[in-house]
């Protein structure tokens, strides 16, 4: 879910089996807090930290620096009590360890993102621990972080640390991928060959070192911990989720500097425990700093820096009708546009796969376009979403759709903004991102739709708003649709997406 293309290769398929009880939960974020819920209830005997003891003792912390970090785990543990045999079933697939297929473990979070619980519940562990609940953490020697060890910086190091043996171009972070049915989750499956840390990974590595954090400050209870966190029903909620800014909020705990640092000192714990001494015995110091170097690079540029796409298949798109036209990246524009209806900006994933659908639905079935007409769209959810995408021609802006992307942002933006929040994404995320990734060209320019064709789009206030923003060109605007222009001259038929 970022802001590089998805590789194109064979889908790798991630199905837990070819048929699932219906008495097993679905794959969801709800699903794990049911069972934490049952977990942790004073009156069944839980407790706080019996959801991390458990997930050790299924085989979440399996490698050699979390095991220093949390622990040796604990003999293969019975189904508590508490716990329906659907729950334990779903509770023992999500958390059995496989490194060869590290998604398997992953759920369907209310936000839209695909969370690995392995990561999330080690760091949520290594929160309690710091604030008093079980055994204290042990100080390490070499010193490192234990919090981002056992969520983020072992696997990062040791998944850049194999691509660096592998060649330049070895896969260490990514892909992502897609629900079989985002509204009953089973099945997830990859868009391309599986690294060591695919999107899940790094997702639950980022949230369980916010909530790790947010827990060391002072405990409560994990299930209301993490429902005020993701939200619930499955994004139905009235708001933005603070997960939503998990981008932000782990670059404020771990920037790319200090994540560079606690990589370099991870490996070289590393380098004293088995069976990674083995790894790392003719690797010197400065190519353990090398590798660190690109790890929190990388990472940052693609899980920090950059926004989260939500694929097509996750927002349930219909197929492309007929055959998509390629494009020649680097483009030399952008194009803004509002959507106008939906009018209202959408603030859940649930309201914007839902507005995502309604478009290509009237794009395709009144307009007769074969898709929906943008490249992307940004929801006020923190989330971008892919339409045409970066490959494919768009019907965004008559004329131009093969020079530039077109890029919609969801509602009516005549008389007033985007929140901040969403500006900031499109303009100091989405754009450099597309820069840096070749997507388009560094001195590209950018124009609102009414610049090009007979339209208001995208609307008087977001319009006044880009013109300070880099790369805005001020071109003449349409005759008489300049900002106070009359109302009505609205181009329905002129290949274009908004007004």
């Amino acid at each position: 879910l970022c802001c590089v293309s998805p590789a194109v290769s064979p889908a790798v398929s991630l199905a837990v089996s070819p048929t699932v009880s219906p008495a097993v939960p679905p794959r969801h974020m709800d699903s794990v807090l049911d069972i934490l819920d049952a977990l942790e209830s004073p009156a069944r005997g839980g407790s706080p930290g019996a959801a991390a003891a458990l997930g050790r003792a299924l085989g979440v912390c399996s490698a050699p620096g979390c095991r220093a970090v949390l622990g040796e785990p604990p003999g293969p543990p019975e189904r508590p009590p508490a716990l329906t045999p659907g729950q334990w079933q779903l509770l023992t697939e999500l958390l059995r360890h496989d490194p060869a297929a590290p998604a398997l473990g992953a759920v369907l979070a209310p936000d839209g993102s695909t969370v690995a619980l392995g990561p999330l519940l080690a760091g949520i562990e290594a929160g309690l621990r710091s604030a008093g609940l079980g055994r204290p953490l042990p100080t390490l020697d070499p010193p490192a972080d234990p919090l981002l060890a056992v969520t983020i910086t072992e696997a990062l190091g040791t998944s850049f640390l194999l691509a660096h043996g592998g060649g330049h171009n070895a896969t260490a972070l990514g892909p992502g991928g897609c629900w079989d049915d985002v509204e009953n989750p089973q099945n997830y499956t990859l868009r391309g060959p599986p690294s060591p840390v695919p999107d899940p990974v790094a997702i639950g590595a980022m949230d369980g070192a916010v909530l790790g954090a947010r827990l060391a400050r002072g405990p409560l209870p994990v299930a209301e911990l993490l429902r005020g966190y993701y939200g619930t029903r499955n994004g139905s909620g009235a708001g933005r989720p603070p997960s939503s800014y998990r981008r932000r909020s782990f670059g404020a705990l771990a920037g790319q500097g200090r994540l560079e640092k606690e990589v370099a000192a991870v490996l070289e714990l590393l380098r004293t425990l088995p069976p990674t001494s083995k790894l790392l015995r003719d690797v010197g110091t400065q190519e353990v700093a090398a590798v660190a170097h690109r790890a929190a690079r990388e990472f940052s540029e693609r899980y920090v820096e950059c926004p989260a796409i939500v694929p097509r298949c996750l927002w349930g798109a219909r197929p492309y009708r007929g055959t998509p036209a390629l494009l020649q990246p680097p483009l030399g524009s952008v194009f803004l546009h509002h959507t106008l209806e939906p009018s209202q900006p959408c603030l859940t994933f649930g309201a914007c796969a839902r507005a995502m659908r309604d478009m290509q639905r009237f794009h395709q079935d009144t307009r007769g376009w074969d898709d929906i007409g943008y490249s992307f769209v940004v929801g006020s959810d923190g989330y971008l979403y892919e339409g045409r995408g970066w490959r494919w021609v768009g019907a965004h802006t008559k004329g131009y759709n093969t020079q530039g992307f077109g890029v919609g942002i969801v509602g009516d933006f005549t008389a007033t903004l985007p929140d901040p929040d969403t500006l900031a994404l499109v303009r100091d995320e989405l754009l450099p991102c597309a820069v840096r990734f070749g997507h388009i060209r560094p001195d590209f320019t950018l124009r609102g739709h009414r610049q090009l064709g007979h339209t208001h789009c995208p609307g008087n206030a977001l319009f006044q708003e880009i013109q300070s923003w880099p790369g805005f060109q001020g071109t003449p605007v349409a005759r008489g649709l300049g900002v106070g222009g009359p109302v009505g001259l609205v181009g329905r038929g002129l290949g274009s997406s908004c007004d």
